[in-house]
């Protein structure tokens, strides 16, 4: 099977310079959610253990990459994060706008150091371009 690099429309792939501008834009959200974190009164205890909880939805991966990239990307994106945070907000529960500002900063702190969203063919393909070839 063609690996995604190999059959990637090179004219639609992100350039190294629209990459970079992602990866800004993650951190910038990764920053301000963790101001908001603070905000909140989360417990800077376990803000690790929170920023690491969505990467369990990988656990995919262990039966295939299509299945693999579906659970992984029903939590890496800004979506799953914000509505999260809406649901927090109209409930008036702080713990779960606490969950929406981690998945958010998440989300954030994966398009920083290069980590999209997965194509269904290996977890080193995302919307981003392949993870570890920076072009």
């Amino acid at each position: 099977m063609a690996t995604m690099h190999e059959t990637m429309d090179h004219s639609t792939a992100p350039t190294a310079t629209v990459r970079g501008w992602l990866r800004l834009e993650g951190a910038a959200v990764f920053v301000a959610a963790l101001v908001a974190y603070g905000w909140l009164g989360g417990p800077w205890l376990l803000v690790i253990p929170l920023l690491l909880l969505p990467d369990i939805s990988a656990i995919g991966y262990v039966r295939d990459p299509r299945l693999g990239a579906l659970t992984y990307n029903l939590v890496h994106n800004w979506a799953f994060g914000l509505g999260l945070l809406a649901v927090g907000l109209a409930a008036g529960s702080t713990p779960i706008e606490i969950l929406g500002i981690v998945a958010i900063a998440h989300t954030g702190m994966d398009r920083a150091v290069g980590y999209g969203l997965k194509l269904p063919t290996s977890f080193q393909d995302t919307h981003l371009g392949r993870m570890g070839k920076d072009k």
